[in-house]
């Protein structure tokens, strides 16, 4: 076998396309099964295909941000990470995680929220959609204190928007700005939509909106604090690299909040829980393929800035996020959104190597 680095892209993908053609084939039976019709059959096939771009366009910064923590992390908790993780990414978020979302908020069983998706996808839509507030509030908060930690970091010295990302490692130094910052964007928003004259906003939505942020910043303090102690604990007992059993955790958390808003804005998409199961799910497959290839070919390394278009990217997803709790953004600008910002870091990098050709 050739080694990492002498390998074709393509050959990153194999899996996926794998899993493309197993669940394009079950998209197809699952469509004839469900219509009877070819032209039911047709429409149900390319949503599952929608899905799935859908799912890599508003996933690739994730790729870029697994990569970016893959890299420290030891060879044998990466491959956990990319087995293990793509069971609970594909499993837990995009089937277990909706369905859970139900079993609270109509107060019923795991087996009654099943039969629910199937039976009454009307229904099962309908919950998701009025569980969207609280989750965007969550994943929001958890994704805006991922970007600025990133920014706001004493040690940063690369800077593609030299004058915000200079000024915020400058300011890195004052213990808590980024949880500060954070406080700050919640009250604002807090504010805007208990004092909204939307029907569907109003005193009631503001504190779900403020409890679940909360809960959003909790989750990351405390899985920053979790993860330092279990791997400090593991290099003791194994004399490990950094980057273990805290990194994995960390990782899947940040997976889960990537994933909330694709969960959700995919029942706009089709109310059949398992369409959507399977659309993700295939995109998930591509976003890990690109984790691999980002790691092993060093593109991080060789392209200076793009690790910096994917912070940004989160930071923007994250605004967008809290914003869907005034207005409806659909998906596809969240995902061309972050695409671009990638896009532009990229050809910012190209230029930077090419005026800089000793590295």
């Amino acid at each position: 076998m050739s080694a990492p680095s002498e390998r074709s892209v393509l050959s990153y993908f194999t899996a996926a396309f794998i899993v493309t053609a197993l669940g394009l084939a079950l998209g197809l039976w699952l469509g004839w099964e469900t219509t009877g019709t070819a032209g039911g059959t047709a429409s149900i096939f390319f949503i599952v295909c929608v899905l799935a771009v859908l799912e890599i366009s508003l996933s690739f910064d994730n790729a870029i941000v697994n990569a970016n923590k893959l890299k420290d992390m030891t060879p044998e908790w990466q491959h956990r990470f990319l087995t293990w993780g793509i069971i609970i990414a594909v499993f837990g978020m995009r089937i277990v995680f909706p369905l859970l979302i139900v079993v609270i908020a109509a107060n019923v069983g795991p087996w009654s929220a099943i039969v629910m998706a199937a039976s009454q996808p009307e229904e099962y839509s309908r919950i998701m959609n009025e569980a969207h507030l609280p989750i965007a509030a969550f994943g929001g908060t958890f994704l805006m204190m991922v970007g600025l930690s990133f920014f706001f970091d004493h040690e940063k010295d690369v800077h593609w928007i030299r004058w915000i990302e200079s000024k915020a490692a400058a300011y890195s130094t004052v213990k808590g700005i980024e949880i500060a910052v954070v406080l700050v964007i919640m009250l604002i928003f807090s504010h805007i939509i208990q004092n909204s004259t939307d029907p569907e906003l109003g005193p009631v939505a503001a504190n779900t909106f403020f409890h679940s942020a909360i809960w959003g910043l909790l989750t990351f303090l405390l899985v920053e604090v979790l993860g330092g102690i279990l791997d400090r604990s593991q290099q003791m007992l194994e004399g490990a690299a950094k980057g273990g059993v805290g990194a994995f955790l960390y990782l899947e958390v940040l997976d889960a909040s990537f994933s909330f808003d694709g969960v959700i804005g995919a029942f706009a998409l089709s109310q059949n829980l398992f369409i959507i199961a399977i659309g993700l799910g295939i995109g998930a497959m591509y976003v890990r393929s690109m984790t691999i290839m980002l790691v092993e070919k060093g593109t991080l390394a060789e392209y200076r800035f793009l690790e910096h278009g994917a912070f940004w990217a989160i930071m923007i997803l994250s605004v967008i996020m809290y914003l869907q709790a005034l207005v409806h953004i659909p998906e596809v600008i969240t995902g061309l959104g972050g695409a671009i910002l990638i896009g532009i870091s990229f050809w910012s990098s190209l230029r930077w190597n090419r005026l800089h050709p000793e590295g």
